[in-house]
């Protein structure tokens, strides 16, 4: 007889009944191999025995492997393993192999791929330099955790855990209108609003409902290379336009218009990704001509308009006389410093109701609870206090990133002091090559990104997003020192 106690182990603590946890280890063990089509199963008064179990409780498993068609129950005899089974070939008790160590037969598409640094793994202690990120040690976490257990405990509560609009929270909806009015200028009503899942989200869903496959797609070069990748995973071709000290080319941008069946312009405007410019006053006007003489869908991706130091920020795209052309996307993720993903999308009702549509096939709706805290931060202030202390503080961070590099790396590197944001863009000589460079950084306790993920599409980059908001002062000057020393 087969050690049956060593084959079966039973988890008495595991939600999963016990009859059930043996039927299936049978089923495992004759997908194996060990158990033989015709092999005589023990008596259950036996196994019972063995597995220190009542007799039912056997009963009841062998009663489950013969209703899933494992087993045959044999009058006067027991169970037997089915002898209708496909052959197989017995395998070893101590390696089972999983189904899914090799394969699939069948063919499936592929993504697009840029390779980026990953700091999720980072070992403790070590210096990061991200994209541009707020300060996680700053974020609103205990008003967040407070508002969310005043929510959960509301006698209604359970009302909201329902399925709901794929348009996002009523509430939270509402505070997005009076917010985006009061900060971004915009006039809207309730319908124009949606919630998303980040800005990314906000990105796809609005490519999807407008790009097929062959269509063309204009964007800056660099370019943010999460977007790209998005345009070309849905089939666009995209026409790159060169990005200066003033931001995108709006010349370009008219010219490709008057050439090309443009289907979409993908524009920063302020604090472009990566290189950090702002779209100047003159070109925004010259632009908004551009949109309405070409009929020009336009997705704009404001991700931090709240972070402007130099100046107060210039009125988004969708503020202007657009003919209503211009999707406006946006995310509070940059700015609570939040792992939770929140953003929206402003457009005109009829494109949003076909939005939503899309949303449920990929997700149903948003996060009720998230969503329904942030929306009481917004209205009792909360939002506004933090952006007010973390705008000061990221503005002292970007001047001492400005400082320490003029004092330290001023020969070796170039870069123009962004107008806000949270990240300066940084541009290194051709003498001192970026996957060097970050390998050397990381033995000496720095990671940071080699810079490649900004030359998908376009011509190499020497160049990285140095994130300066999640780092104080002493961590910055840890990092161009570790930078300083790795470039001598």
């Amino acid at each position: 007889m087969l050690p049956y106690k060593t084959l079966i182990t039973i988890d008495r603590d595991a939600r999963l009944p016990v009859y059930q946890q043996i039927a299936n280890r049978f089923a495992g063990l004759i997908r194996e191999g060990v158990l033989k089509p015709g092999l005589l199963l023990p008596g259950s008064r036996v196994l019972a025995l063995q597995l220190g179990l009542h007799r039912k409780t056997v009963v009841a498993a062998y009663d489950e492997l013969v209703s899933q068609d494992w087993a045959t129950a044999i009058p006067r005899k027991g169970v037997m393993v089915a002898t209708n089974l496909p052959d197989i070939k017995p395998r070893s008790f101590q390696s089972p192999v999983s189904p899914y160590g090799n394969g699939p037969t069948f063919s499936f598409g592929s993504v697009p791929f840029v390779n980026i640094a990953r700091h999720d793994s980072a070992k403790a202690g070590l210096l990061i330099i991200n994209d541009g990120f707020a300060d996680m040690r700053e974020a609103p976490l205990e008003a967040w955790m407070k508002e969310s257990r005043a929510i959960i405990r509301r006698p209604r509560y359970h009302q909201l855990l329902t399925y709901g609009s794929a348009m996002g929270s009523m509430r939270l909806r509402q505070e997005l209108v009076r917010y985006l009015t009061g900060t971004r200028g915009l006039t809207l009503s309730l319908d124009n609003v949606m919630t998303t899942r980040g800005a990314q989200m906000a990105i796809y869903l609005t490519a999807a409902m407008l790009i097929k496959k062959g269509d063309y797609v204009i964007v800056g070069s660099p370019d943010y290379f999460f977007a790209d990748l998005c345009f070309e995973q849905l089939g666009a071709r995209l026409l790159r336009v060169p990005v200066d000290a003033d931001g995108i080319d709006v010349e370009a941008v008219g010219q490709l218009c008057r050439t090309h069946k443009v289907r979409m312009l993908y524009v920063i405007p302020h604090h472009h990704h990566p290189t950090t410019v702002t779209l100047s006053a003159e070109r925004r006007m010259r632009l908004l001509d551009i949109i309405r003489t070409h009929r020009l869908a336009v997705l704009e991706d404001d991700y931090d308009y709240d972070y402007h130091y130099s100046s107060a920020p210039i009125l988004p795209l969708a503020s202007g006389d657009h003919g209503g052309n211009v999707i406006y996307i946006g995310s509070f993720t940059k700015l609570l410093g939040l792992s939770i993903r929140s953003g929206f999308i402003v457009a005109p009702a009829a494109f949003l109701e076909q939005v939503s549509r899309l949303r449920k096939l990929m997700d149903l709706q948003g996060d009720n609870l998230s969503e329904e805290t942030l929306a009481a931060l917004l209205a009792d202030g909360t939002i506004d206090r933090h952006l007010k202390k973390s705008h000061k503080l990221y503005h002292e961070r970007r001047d001492q990133l400005t400082q320490l590099l003029q004092a330290r790396l001023h020969n070796r590197v170039q870069f123009t002091e962004p107008a806000g944001g949270m990240a300066t863009w940084v541009s290194f000589r051709k003498k001192y090559p970026l996957k060097q460079v970050a390998v050397s950084a990381a033995a000496m306790g720095l990671s940071m990104s080699n810079g490649s993920q900004y030359s998908h599409g376009t011509k190499g980059v020497n160049a990285i997003r140095f994130g300066f908001a999640s780092l104080n002062n002493r961590e910055l000057a840890k990092a161009v020192g570790i930078l300083e020393k790795v470039l001598a």
